[in-house]
């Protein structure tokens, strides 16, 4: 039963921080309102590995049994053009599920939640509306960077999840569930490429030096529907809207080398859920909310998105590339996780 006296909290984008964030609110019989534009359940770039995320902050949003079934993944090979450069163990599994069943699975524990869940929904936010949330993930802006994502089956994976580089970009393989692997990369746009929809991946692993990595992709069974990009995207801490509170990949978008992007979704939700709770129950304005969140997705993600910034320039040049063949990995993907 709803407390008579808590405020409503309206949410932009129904992602994993949105439905996250949702389930969490719902849970403190906070009144919810989630605007999405699209629909579910529907295929979105993303690498669709959750490295680093702990039980409590799953616990803490409520939404532990929706990754019940999530594939642990250890085991890791990097690649530089064909050539391996390195088999080795993540420090701590990671989790492995598609957006598309994730995604579904948090929508309909929204609702079951109490949530009142729009799809079909684009709500714009006026700056210093108390109460208002945007978390619709990357900011559209004239950037250099393209995501490609398709499920596939049969390619033959070298290990639970591959890294692909080149001097254009990198990919990343991974299996998910029902024999499908999510292959998900990010290049630099290249107008050279013709290519269109589903060519686009082994076109841009072709210009990257994955020739075999690309032959093989083009052989294998596609899932339908599966094929999604984007475009026009900055890498880091996105432009703020003065008065506009974001979270997620609306406040940041880490390299995806990290396997750090869902994690960090959700950890954001996880890092703003307080100080909601404060707003909503009356005891603190709005402004004091928003200022908080802001400091403690400073401190909390400071370090990654730092680290993450240097390391990343590092992979497309091709001497320092073979650096991970000796490099300390473990320490390197602390810095990023």
């Amino acid at each position: 039963m709803l407390h008579p006296l808590n405020k409503t909290i309206t949410i932009t984008g129904g992602g994993l921080t949105g439905l996250s964030l949702a389930i969490a609110l719902r849970r403190h019989e906070i009144p919810v309102v989630l605007h999405e534009a699209g629909s579910y359940p529907r295929h979105r770039v993303c690498g669709e590995f959750i490295s680093g995320i702990s039980q409590e902050t799953l616990a803490t949003l409520g939404i532990t049994e929706t990754l019940s079934d999530a594939q642990f993944h250890r085991s890791v090979t990097w690649f530089s053009g064909n050539h391996p450069l390195r088999e080795t163990l993540l420090p701590d599994a990671a989790l492995a599920i598609s957006r598309y069943r994730l995604d579904d699975r948090l929508q309909q524990l929204a609702r079951a939640s109490g949530v009142d869940l729009r799809t079909g929904s684009r709500l714009r936010i006026s700056p210093d509306q108390p109460g208002h949330v945007w978390t619709a993930g990357r900011r559209p802006v004239k950037g250099k960077w393209i995501g490609l994502k398709a499920h596939i089956r049969h390619h033959g994976a070298a290990a639970h999840l591959e890294m692909h580089s080149g001097p254009r970009g990198y990919l990343g393989i991974t299996s998910v569930e029902d024999g499908w692997s999510n292959i998900c990369g990010l290049f630099r746009i290249d107008p050279s490429i013709a290519a269109r929809h589903e060519e686009l991946l082994p076109a841009y692993l072709l210009k990257n030096g994955n020739t075999e990595l690309a032959h093989r992709i083009a052989a294998a069974e596609w899932r339908e529907g599966s094929f999604t990009a984007v475009a026009g995207f900055s890498l880091g801490l996105q432009a703020p809207t003065p008065g506009v509170l974001s979270l997620g990949d609306s406040h940041a978008i880490i390299p995806p080398f990290t396997g750090n992007g869902m994690t960090m979704a959700l950890q954001s939700a996880e890092t703003a859920l307080p100080h909601l709770l404060s707003y909503a129950s009356n005891r603190d304005p709005w402004n004091t909310a928003c200022d908080r969140i802001e400091k403690d997705l400073h401190t909390r993600f400071r370090k990654r998105l730092t680290s993450a910034k240097i390391i990343h320039p590092l992979l497309f040049q091709p001497v320092l590339r073979q650096l991970v063949r000796i490099a300390p990995l473990n320490p390197i993907l602390s810095l990023v996780r």
